[in-house]
């Protein structure tokens, strides 16, 4: 039986950044289980960019 895990980043945030990294159309038609590893990867990534902008920002 498969667990799912609760999401870190809002359902906001992950539409926000694939519509950014260019594979919203794909989440729209097939569902967040349709994207590319290398594609969650990148929005991973990028969202990991965000968070160290915005800690930066914040310590100053």
């Amino acid at each position: 039986m498969a667990r799912r895990r609760r999401s870190v980043m809002s359902e906001e945030l992950k539409v926000e950044l694939a519509k950014e990294l260019g594979f919203y159309n794909t989440v729209q038609q097939q569902g967040w289980g349709g994207i590319r590893a290398k594609d969650a990867g990148n929005m991973v990534k990028r969202a990991i960019e965000m968070a160290e902008q915005a800690a930066a920002k914040n310590s100053q």
